[in-house]
């Protein structure tokens, strides 16, 4: 009988996740909706009494996008009161929808990211993904591996499509 051979591991192409990419840690979409006067505006007296009562520290140590559901008349010192109250207790931040925060938490993972240790190399970064990942995370990815790889593809072993290819000296 004939040894299965894994030709994908001989190869010496090198698989990215970008799951790996993705901070671990809750996500939380604090809808503003929820401090609203009548649904549709905001007044300060109410919403700086529901600041100071509020209990930020169920926050801490998760992903916070906050966001309001409808259409409504919120003052941008609004959003940032609440920011300056999440500061030091939540991992990150975000003023927007859940994408949003998604694309700028993968943004900090990726900056931190070292691709000198793929000089060289060739990379495939994988195109399926148990969970959300923004599309600006494959290009920032893409950005930081390009100076430094040999080739770059997208997909999978068994199917990728090519991105980007050194070019010869």
């Amino acid at each position: 009988m004939d040894e299965i051979v894994n030709k994908v591991a001989q190869s010496g192409l090198i698989n990215l996740d970008m799951k790996d990419f993705r901070p671990k840690g809750e996500r939380i979409v604090f809808d503003m909706k929820e401090v609203l006067w009548q649904g549709m505006a905001l007044r300060e007296k109410d919403f700086r009494a529901f600041v100071k009562e509020h209990d930020w520290l169920q926050y801490e140590e998760k992903f916070v996008a906050i966001d309001c559901s409808v259409d409504a008349i919120i003052p941008n010192w609004a959003y940032m009161l609440m920011a300056v109250s999440l500061e030091g207790i939540a991992k990150h931040v975000s003023v927007g929808p859940e994408e949003k925060l998604e694309e700028e938490i993968f943004q900090i993972e990726i900056e931190q990211f070292d691709a000198k240790q793929y000089q060289d190399e060739r990379i495939i970064l994988k195109g399926c993904s148990d969970h959300f990942v923004p599309r600006s995370a494959y290009f920032q990815l893409a950005e930081k591996l390009k100076p430094v790889v040999k080739s770059l593809m997208f997909g999978e072993p068994c199917s990728t499509v090519p991105v980007y290819k050194k070019p010869r000296k």
